[in-house]
């Protein structure tokens, strides 16, 4: 179904991948600001361009290279990932559409995530590790048009982003804002905390934290 209104959070197809809509600048030509799910890599678009998914049990996507199935049958677990598609949040809570969200807490059938989000069991479906017997892989719109070297492209994504995920930040790293799309570079480490071109000090442990930042460019010329 092609999209005439877009709106924050959806899954769609553009150029026969899977993204998600992170903003909208109604006043611009290309309005409509996204990111690659499988890696995270920013696009603009127009919303005729579009084709709206609405994530369901058994679809299967890699999400910043590792592989995912949504399933409705199983519940969630510690330090696993659950995709939130009917949010229905708390007064203190921050999320929205299609947020992949971290369980870090069991309380009866909510969750609290690592965000500090409570989130309810009829909000999620769960991420199951891995492509499940049965499930449908929406990574790419038609399947059929994707040639192998596409398919090897993706694999050796996986394995570039496993090992990029063990990197500790260095100056002139890159890192992606999962939640405004904003990209900002590392200047300084200083023990345990590092600096951000934009001004922001952060701990270390919480820029490396998936959830709220990735990792999007190495610097290899410089390493600490």
């Amino acid at each position: 179904m092609k999209l005439y209104q877009v709106r924050k959070g959806q899954f769609v197809f553009y150029e026969n991948e899977l993204y998600k809509v992170y903003s909208i600048n109604p006043l611009a030509r290309k309005s409509v600001h996204m990111y690659r799910v499988k890696d995270m890599e920013q696009a603009t678009g127009k919303a005729d361009e579009l084709t709206y998914h609405r994530p369901q049990h058994m679809d299967s996507f890699m999400f910043y290279g590792k592989r995912y199935t949504l399933r409705e049958d199983r519940e969630p677990e510690v330090d696993g990932f659950v995709l939130v598609t009917k949010p229905d949040p708390e007064p203190m809570s921050h999320y929205g559409l299609n947020e992949f969200e971290k369980v870090d807490q069991l309380e009866g059938k909510t969750v609290l995530t690592s965000r500090q989000n409570i989130i309810k069991r009829k909000e999620f479906i769960v991420m199951s590790d891995g492509m499940d017997e049965g499930a449908r892989d929406i990574s790419y719109q038609n399947p059929e048009i994707v040639t192998e070297d596409q398919l090897e492209a993706d694999r050796r994504l996986e394995r570039k982003l496993s090992r990029e995920q063990e990197i500790q930040p260095n100056i002139g790293d890159i890192y992606l804002n999962l939640h405004d799309g904003s990209r900002s570079m590392v200047v300084a480490v200083v023990e345990d905390d590092v600096y951000l071109g934009h001004g922001e000090k952060f701990p270390i442990r919480e820029l490396l934290n998936s959830d709220h930042w990735t990792l999007v460019y190495v610097n290899t010329d410089f390493v600490l």
